[in-house]
């Protein structure tokens, strides 16, 4: 069997060739052989390979920064908003962050070979289940570098290829952190096959990568919608999305006030441009009239712009009427849209009809209704007397997360190390055979 680097030679050849389906072909050829050889790497390999990784990136600053003001250069010759242009801007210290990154992610736990459920059958054999890699990962992202370094310590770590297509308006600074990433496997003695940054901006590339599933096991996008939708239909390989963070908080009648306004507002301001931010506010009739009119002072304060149903209209006049296109609205912006319902039904009847199954919250004082929400809301994550915003790998303790999936197969909610794994059924016996 050729070994991942001589997969690697065979890629470059057809790059130089401009031949993009080849060149894409010998990539996963490559990772798919690199997935073996990962598979039996331990624990402190993978570890050793991400601390190089970390030195690699600190020795090549320089060179990077360099490499990120041509990206930048470019984008701005180009017309880039000002929002992508922070996506791709790198600094000391987005660079330190990459740093720490690698070496948290290197002292997070490795689920890879974890046994659990084991237990004895009536013929004597002993049946669980070993936690594995997937084997090869394809994500596809834009804008911004650092993913490169996220998506690789994560593979790594859980054992796994990758094949990574950032931005092609990120392309020098991504080749850059390209470059340290296969010296830090090199380093560890790890094929050069186990991180792979696609080095053509060929569009061709992705429909190339979606369509291998003899090499790519699964398809992670990041990025806005429409890469997402052509990635989900298109794709003859695995994807794990979501499309749309359209977010809900609802206030029940028995909620503290003082947390109903914390969480709130901390829900819709803490950040305009997040999947876990919300979008809709529903407000349980009763206390409508005591609570919009305080809600509204703070979001004034943030200069958030409100659409609301008529009823919310009745008690705050400033608000704009929130049409059928407004409860299906991912904003990522300051703007928030209101709605007075009469009870949880009607609540979880809204989410049901308007929501993108992502995050939605209660907050309420009743333990039954508190219950009932978490029971019915077919959500990837739901919360109770908190924000949304708490919807993260981070925060939920997985350490760090590859992105969040609204699927409900085979991850759902924030993915990290674990959900880039998956089980097998193993069985340890003593010389039974079947009666």
């Amino acid at each position: 069997m050729r070994g991942s680097d001589a997969f690697q030679e065979d890629a470059q050849h057809h790059l130089a060739a401009g031949d993009v389906p080849a060149y894409m072909q010998a990539l996963g050829q490559g990772a798919r052989a690199a997935a073996s050889a990962l598979r039996r790497a331990n624990t402190h390999i993978k570890n050793q390979a991400l601390e190089a990784m970390a030195q690699r990136v600190a020795a090549a600053r320089s060179d990077i920064l360099q490499a990120n003001a041509e990206d930048m250069q470019r984008g701005r010759d180009n017309g880039l908003d000002n929002a992508l242009l922070d996506r791709l801007a790198l600094n000391d210290q987005r660079i330190d962050a990459m740093i720490e990154g690698l070496r948290q992610v290197a002292a997070l736990p490795d689920p890879v070979g974890e046994i659990d459920g084991m237990s004895y059958r009536p013929s004597g054999i002993q049946v669980g289940k070993m936690r594995v890699p997937l084997g090869v990962i394809g994500i596809i992202y834009e804008s911004r570098p650092n993913v490169t370094i996220e998506a690789a310590s994560l593979c790594l770590k859980s054992g796994n290829a990758c094949v990574l297509r950032g931005g092609s308006e990120a392309s020098a600074s991504n080749a850059a952190l390209s470059r340290c990433l296969q010296a830090g496997l090199a380093d560890a003695g790890l094929p050069a096959g186990s991180v792979q940054v696609v080095a053509t901006t060929d569009r061709a590339a992705v429909g190339e990568m979606i369509s291998m599933p003899a090499y790519i096991d699964v398809i992670i996008p990041r990025g806005g919608k429409s890469l997402i939708e052509r990635i989900s239909r298109e794709a003859k390989v695995p994807v794990i999305k979501h499309l749309d963070g359209v977010c809900h908080v609802y206030i029940d009648t028995t909620a503290d006030p003082a947390k109903a306004l914390a969480i709130a507002v901390n829900a819709k301001t803490h950040r305009y441009g997040t999947c876990n931010t919300m979008e809709t506010l529903l407000v349980d009739a009763p206390v409508a009239d005591i609570l919009l009119p305080e809600l509204a002072r703070a979001y004034a304060e943030h200069q958030v712009e409100l659409r609301g149903c008529e009823r919310t209209r009745a008690l705050l006049p400033q608000a704009t009427l929130a049409t059928e296109d407004d409860w299906h609205a991912e904003y990522l912006a300051p703007i928030l849209a209101i709605k007075v319902v009469d009870g949880m039904e009607e609540a979880i009847e809204h989410i049901e009809r308007y929501g993108s199954h992502h995050t939605d919250a209660i907050v309420t004082q009743d333990y039954s209704l508190a219950r009932r929400f978490m029971a019915e809301v077919d959500s990837s994550s739901v919360i109770v007397n908190a924000s949304t915003r708490f919807a993260d790998g981070f925060e939920y303790g997985l350490g760090a997360e590859i992105g969040i999936s609204t699927d409900k197969l085979h991850a759902r909610g924030p993915v990290g190390l674990e959900g880039l794994t998956t089980q097998k059924y193993i069985v340890l016996g003593d010389g039974q055979v079947r009666q």
